[in-house]
């Protein structure tokens, strides 16, 4: 049996300094199956990319179809993470303020409510909200969480001073 090729995506950890304090914004998934899910679910604005598509201009794009934002900047490169599912995905971060209630989220299309012969528009992203990085560690997906581990270490290694919680490697 061939072996299959694992699903690859592209994403984009947005961070900010909130005083002193590190934060980082997260996406929560649209659609009925996650509405009433919160730790654990969230993650970083990500999506599919093709074979031979750049993975950081998907992210870009990713980002913005999910948010709304479009993103410059310098962009700190966070490696890739194999979700358990297998899906490998592949981020960066950079830093940038985002207000929330501007949220701009594309949208899907499924069958809902099961077996009614109907279908119903939800948004890919339902919300975003900013997080210290030890609430962010509670609510991000398991295979997420080494991103905010890289980020923190690359803002150490520059010298940057911001605080991040006690009990964080």
């Amino acid at each position: 049996m061939p072996k299959r090729t694992p699903k690859r995506s592209a994403g984009v950890l947005l961070y900010r300094r909130a005083g002193r304090r590190l934060e980082v914004l997260l996406a929560h998934p649209g659609g009925p199956f996650w509405k009433n899910k919160d730790h654990g679910v969230w993650t970083i604005p990500k999506g599919e990319y093709g074979e031979n598509e750049d993975p950081l201009a998907a992210a870009k794009r990713e980002f913005a179809e999910e948010t709304g934002l479009s993103l410059p900047g310098d962009f700190i490169p966070l490696g890739e993470v194999r979700q358990p599912g297998g899906k490998v995905v592949t981020a960066w971060a950079v830093e940038r303020e985002f207000d929330v209630a501007q949220l701009r989220s594309n949208t899907f299309s499924m069958p809902w409510p099961p077996g009614s012969g109907k279908s119903q528009e939800f948004p890919e992203i339902d919300r975003v909200a900013w997080f210290s990085v030890d609430d962010a560690r509670r609510r991000i997906l398991k295979g997420q969480t080494e991103l905010l581990d890289r980020l923190v270490q690359h803002l150490r290694l520059r010298g940057d001073t911001l605080y991040i919680e006690e009990g964080f490697p």
